[in-house]
């Protein structure tokens, strides 16, 4: 039997205004497809998906004083497609990682959590000290490469390097990690 797995979806809710804001936007919104595949098979199992977002200096859990500050006409097409739904877990970071300052580590452990599937933005920066985090504290670490996006492409491509030499993350893509937690 494969272990409990939750997914993390690392900064969606994201105004994408900053440089290369639009860019990073535009490979986000490619990442959609598999996000929510993903998301899909974890609801089918009855496994957790949790939502890690940028505070934006509003310091409120609330996903949708959250919503209505990062829509925008590059950020809603992205938004509408991958937004939390009512049994989604909603957690907000002050910092890159997804485990500083929040209680997701906690969370982890309540629900009986082994591994986590990491996805999101910005991958070289804040998936990456996630996914860290999560390996620091000896959870098994996926990063679907299909289900992340950086600012570069080189970039991100340089993170899932690291991510995979050095953390030991799994980053196979999700067609594939989805045969795999099956």
């Amino acid at each position: 039997m494969t272990k409990k797995c939750a997914l993390l979806i690392i900064d969606m809710m994201n105004d994408f205004q900053f440089p290369k804001g639009e860019q990073l936007a535009r490979y986000a919104d490619e990442t959609v497809p598999s996000i929510s595949q993903l998301k899909n098979h974890f609801h089918e199992r009855e496994w957790p998906v949790i939502y890690i977002n940028d505070h934006y200096q509003l310091w409120k859990a609330d996903i949708a004083l959250i919503l209505e500050h990062v829509t925008n006409d590059i950020s809603d097409p992205i938004i509408q497609k991958i937004k939390p739904d009512d049994k989604d877990y909603f957690l907000i970071k002050p910092k890159h990682s997804g485990f500083y300052g929040t209680a997701l580590n906690t969370l982890l452990h309540e629900l009986d959590v082994k591994s986590v599937a990491i996805t999101g933005v910005a991958g070289n920066i804040c998936v990456f000290f996630t996914a860290n985090d999560a390996y620091m504290r000896e959870f098994e670490v996926y990063v679907p490469k299909d289900a992340i996006a950086s600012e570069e492409k080189k970039y991100n491509e340089y993170a899932l390097e690291m991510m995979e030499r050095v953390l030991n993350a799994d980053v196979r893509p999700v067609s594939e990690l989805i045969q795999l937690l099956s």
